[in-house]
């Protein structure tokens, strides 16, 4: 799992400063987390990212915004209530969800949204 900072999203993810148009930039698909250390929410799912993070390693990356220090990425993204969490599939416009979910949740949108099924180790 990895921490984003703007310059690490621009160069890793999507670079919104000099493209209108998604263009992931990605090897493998991603699972963007924006938090906050004060959110209850965010704190619930951040074993469940951590978790995802080992169970899918060399299939999907995990990356956390934290939207305090990050206020220029969260309001590209129009985060308006935390946790939100952003499937980046490598080809495809990424989806949103928002909200805290449980680990099965996060699981049936990896299936959906990539087309990778979890516990295959």
């Amino acid at each position: 799992m990895e921490f984003l900072t703007k310059q690490t999203f621009l160069e890793k993810v999507f670079d919104y400063e000099n493209n209108t148009v998604w263009n992931y930039k990605g090897e493998l698909p991603c699972i963007i987390d924006f938090y906050a250390d004060w959110c209850g929410p965010c704190k619930m799912i951040a074993p469940i990212m951590e978790e995802l993070d080992k169970e899918f390693k060399g299939k999907i990356n995990i990356y956390k915004i934290d939207t305090d220090k990050e206020q220029e990425l969260a309001a590209a993204f129009g985060i308006s209530s935390i946790p939100s969490v952003l499937f980046c599939p490598v080809d495809g416009k990424p989806q949103m969800a928002i909200g805290a979910m449980s680990k099965n949740d996060y699981l049936k949108a990896i299936e959906t949204v990539f087309g990778i099924k979890g516990n295959e180790n």
